[in-house]
This record gives C-alpha cells, structure tokens and sequence, in this order.
C-alpha cells in the first residue's frame, strides 16, 4: 500500500472501531435499563398492581388521544354488534 491509501485504512479503521465500541456501550446501557424496568415492574407486582395492565397503559400513554377514541369507538361498536355490551 502507498502512503495515502494506508493512512487512509488507518483513520477508516479507527473511526469504523470507534462507531462499534460506542454502539456497543449503548447496548451494554440498553440492558441495564431494561434490567431497571423488570425490577420496576416486580416491585409494582409485589405491591399488588397488574402488571399486564400497566404495560397495555404505558402503550396508550405513547399513543395519538384521538387513534385511542377511534380505536375504542369502533372497538365499542363490534362488541355491540356480536351482543357483547
């Protein structure tokens, strides 16, 4: 290799382990915290909360409030029509 190119390898090089080592601390952080939420969600359990319950919340929570009320309209109108209200 000239000069050029292998100075050129190197800096790649360099940056492309510095792009690996970053995204892999991200994912050393990722399950940490998601190690942090199950405790959260034991805790909650062994305090008595229905935990399925929470998590189907915390979705709505990042959800649109009107896609809710559409959803649960429509929702509301099949159960009426098979005789489930």
């Amino acid at each position: 290799m000239d000069e050029i190119t292998e100075a050129t390898y190197r800096v790649t090089a360099d940056e492309l382990r510095q792009f690996i080592e970053r995204f892999e601390r991200l994912e050393i952080e990722k399950r940490e915290i998601a190690d942090q939420q199950k405790e959260v969600m034991a805790e909650a359990k062994g305090r008595g909360y229905d935990t399925k319950v929470m998590r189907k919340i915390i979705t709505l929570r990042k959800r649109d409030k009107n896609d809710i009320a559409e959803e649960e309209a429509v929702l509301e109108m099949y159960k009426e029509a098979l005789g489930m209200s």
